[in-house]
């Protein structure tokens, strides 16, 4: 078997290498494992000073030897069996390059191949392999890493190109005024974040890194991040242009718009389109990859060298398939920018090519290997989580929603019906929740939805209407029933306010839907709303869509997010969650100044995210991470809603009322929802795989796991893992100790105790200790005790005596204090110094 795969490797390779336009020796020239260039003739007398070893193939010395044009040795071709990665012949590779004398290494089984300068960064995934005349242009890439890596990054990296000499503006000096100094100004500065996110690139440039991988949350400012890279290479000369890829035209205006605020003073921006004569004088040129892909463009329009910089927004999606033949074009830098968590995608134990979370799961890997992230570790991470807990997003306050119809397709059993076949018999058929505008239609529960969701929706704080929303549709024709509905109901509720332009199909079959979803951002689809005088927001209040707005739709002030279909996908779920996540303050649309002073804050803190198919439960509690997913089963097998189709062909319209009859809301806290927590078990998983530290755990010597976990699992490129984020992912409201995460990592205890839970083992252990007789004044004892713990300020007033200032704390007054029996007001806060660590609640 090992030999059939092997040599079926080997013909692929062959065919690769003749397709790419490279020709094997004919038999009178010399060996067959040798390979020129086209046109080029040499005699095997010529190549006696390549050694005698490429006879000896078999015995495995060198397998393909690629020449330049002068007969000199250019490429190592290192060919390995189908069934293993061509990564493990990297070693043996570069050995023999080197000693021949050959710059570039192709690692390949038949199936993936890495191309490797040896000059300069790391092997990188390629979909075929380069031409001759295309492999000379690696000669004209001369990065200078060491450059790159000394500019000096810090948070106004952007603003002083915005405004060089901003810092000494009166109105900057002075604090008071200097939020509206920025606000005036435009100024954009790094969060702390983003300047790490860039330093990491300075980092693994200096290794030698030619690919980067940006994993950060919808929200969190990849485009500003990006414009932070753009001007680090431009600057430093690593970039004499760059080249932005989206994958969706409203991207394409929306970062040329950013990069033009951000960093017109230093470097010009274009579109390509609308500069197809003049892209060459621009610093930055803005494209979608479908433009270029169609009829090969970029290969005719293009010289591999005309980008140092290549940077593929949305990287999961824009470089998928075909695609990838545009970004590999390019010699040079490569930077992704993706906001899809790659952590929940673990490799199915028996799944096949039918499994969708298999093919998502193949196309995220495929991605960070692209990136130069083999280990399945971005460049940089900045999740949901991290944003949610800085303070920078926002978590949903979801509202799940269930009509009788749904619940029924949501159930084990599904929605049954009876009917007669033609024989006269009786069947009974099955309908689950992805039959839904598919194969089961019910009018009723779409106007269920619609009801609902114009009845609990979020309203505009400015204006009072019902807030900007978007509606995810299971198809367009379904789109276009949710948009009628949600219009007629608009007629009802705000009579003469509203032509038909309440809700609006925003889908691939509505003309201009690109720019409906503009229109839509910038507060002008539909025109601009009459509910209030100088105030700018759309008069369409609902875009209704399939898939059009999902990833990299940048439009904060959305307050309501509604989910009329099942979503199956983790990425996909996250994506559209991700719309709502971002804050916006409302008064930026005020143009009158009195108006914006007479009002007080105004900024979104929450969004509504209408869940009508219990997807946050699917995704919660159902949705199996690590382990197989259900294939879709035969027409005659009845699923569930996470399985597959349903018993028969058949459509069926539900025509009786239908009506919401459970609605269970819940604000999401800092904890985040599981999709976005998987950051934690993988550490778990990392910590248990530790032979070194299993050992010292089983020995339970606390002491020396804790410091290998700081030596050896904190803080390294790979993972990043550190006790914040990790406090973070695991949703715990205060400090955890190393030993506390690795007691939970290997099963001594069950989970992470939050503060109130502390608190309580501390009092409980109090009352043992100290046995107060009070029995009466436990309840103000236990007040005091939790104060003391939990209120830096309270501690502070009692400690020093001022007891005075009580009177102005609003948590624990002084007459609370003075509920407390006189001797427990010294003798606990001595206990609490003696015998509780306040670490945990600091």
């Amino acid at each position: 078997m090992a030999n059939r795969k092997e040599a079926t490797a080997r013909i692929k390779i062959n065919n690769l290498l003749t397709a790419a336009g490279w020709r094997f020796f004919d038999k009178d020239e010399g060996p067959a494992n040798i390979v020129l260039e086209p046109n080029v003739k040499i005699k095997s007398s010529d190549i006696d000073e390549l050694g005698q070893d490429f006879e000896k193939v078999k015995n495995g010395f060198v397998d393909f030897l690629l020449l330049d044009k002068n007969g000199k040795p250019l490429i190592v071709l290192e060919a390995k069996s189908e069934e293993k990665h061509p990564l493990v012949g990297k070693e043996q590779a570069r050995k023999y390059a080197r000693s021949q004398n050959a710059r570039f290494v192709i690692l390949s089984n038949g199936n993936i191949h890495y191309l490797w300068d040896l000059e300069q960064g790391n092997p990188a995934v390629i979909s075929a392999f380069p031409a001759p005349d295309e492999i000379q242009n690696h000669y004209a890439f001369e990065p200078d890493a060491d450059r790159l890596a000394a500019e000096k990054v810090d948070l106004d990296y952007i603003a002083v190109t915005q405004m060089p000499g901003y810092a000494n503006e009166a109105a900057w000096k002075d604090e008071t005024e200097r939020p509206a100094f920025i606000d005036k100004q435009k100024l954009r500065f790094l969060r702390a974040y983003q300047k790490r996110a860039i330093e990491r690139i300075q980092e693994e440039a200096r290794k030698g890194a030619t690919r980067f991988l940006f994993e950060m949350a919808t929200g969190t400012g990849k485009t500003l991040t990006s414009a932070g890279v753009i001007k680090l290479f431009l600057k430093t000369g690593n970039a004499k242009r760059v080249l932005f890829l989206v994958d969706r035209l409203e991207l394409e205006s929306q970062a040329d718009k950013a990069f033009r605020a951000y960093l017109k003073n230093d470097f010009t921006s274009v579109i390509y389109k609308e500069q197809k004569d003049d892209w060459r004088k621009a610093d930055i040129v803005v494209t979608t990859v479908q433009s270029l892909l169609f009829n090969d463009k970029y290969r005719h329009l293009f010289s591999p060298t005309d980008f140092d910089l290549v940077i593929s927004d949305e990287a999961h999606r824009s470089i998928g398939g075909n695609a990838r033949a545009v970004f590999e074009y390019f010699i040079g830098y490569k930077l992704g920018l993706t906001a899809t968590p790659k952590d929940y995608l673990k490799k199915p134990q028996a799944a096949g090519d039918r499994d969708p979370r298999e093919t998502e799961r193949r196309m995220m890997l495929d991605t960070y290997r692209t990136f130069g992230c083999g280990s399945g570790e971005p460049t940089f991470r900045y999740s949901l989580l991290d944003g949610v807990g800085d303070g920078f997003l926002i978590n949903p306050y979801v509202v799940d929603a269930r009509t009788e119809v749904t619940t029924q397709l949501l159930s084990e059993q599904g929605f049954t019906i009876e009917t007669t076949t033609e024989d006269g018999g009786e069947v009974a058929e099955a309908f689950a929740g992805r039959d839904f505008e598919k194969r089961f239609f019910s009018e009723a529960t779409n106007a269920a939805f619609c009801k609902t969701l114009l009845e609990y929706g979020m309203r505009d704080p400015i204006s009072g209407e019902f807030g900007k929303t978007i509606a995810f549709a299971v198809s367009q024709n379904h789109a276009a029933k949710i948009t009628q509905i949600l219009n007629e109901m608009a007629d009802q509720l705000w009579p003469g306010h509203y032509q038909s332009d309440f809700a609006m199909q925003v889908t691939s079959l509505v003309a201009n839907a690109q720019n409906m979803t503009i229109n839509f951002a910038n507060n002008n689809l539909g025109g601009h709303s009459a509910f209030v005088e100088n105030y700018r927001t759309s008069k369409a209040r609902i875009c209704v869509t399939v898939g059009m707005m999902t990833t990299g739709y940048d439009c904060p002030d959305i307050l309501n997010l509604a989910l009329m279909r099942p979503i199956f996908s983790p990425s996909d779920f996250v994506q559209m969650k991700g719309r709502g996540t971002r804050k916006h303050n409302f008064k930026e649309e005020l143009f009158d100044p009195e108006q914006k002073a007479a009002l007080g804050e105004m900024r979104k803190t929450a969004f509504r995210l209408f869940d009508f198919f219990a997807n946050c439960e699917f995704f919660e509690e159902r949705f199996q991470y690590d382990q197989e997913l259900a294939l879709p089963m035969p027409a005659a097998m009845p699923l569930s809603v996470d399985g597959g189709t349903t018993t028969t062909v058949a459509t069926y319209e539900f025509m009786e009322p239908d009506q919401v009859i459970y609605q269970v809301e819940e604000q999401i806290g800092l904890e985040g929802m599981r999709v976005d927590r998987e950051l934690f078990q993988k550490f778990e998983e990392t910590a248990r795989s530790d032979k070194k530290l299993a050992e010292l755990v089983d020995r339970q010597d606390w002491d020396a796991a804790t410091r290998h976990v700081m030596e050896e699992l904190f803080d390294k490129p790979a993972e990043y893992f550190n006790l914040e984020r990790l406090r973070k992912a695991a949703g715990v409201d205060r400090r955890i100790s190393i030993r506390e995460l690795i007691e939970k990592a290997f099963g001594f205890i069950p989970k992470f105790k939050n503060k109130n839970e502390l608190i309580e083992d501390e009092f409980q252990r109090f009352l043992r200790d100290q046995k107060p007789e009070e029995a009466e004044h436990i309840r103000e004892i236990r007040y005091f005790f939790e104060a003391y713990i939990r209120d830096a300020k309270v501690r502070a007033i009692i400690d020093a005596g001022h007891f005075a200032d009580l009177n102005v704390n609003p948590t624990f007054t002084m007459r609370d204090l003075k509920e407390v029996p006189p001797a427990w007001r010294t003798r606990i806060p001595e206990y609490i110094k003696d015998y509780v660590s306040l670490n945990p609640f600091l």
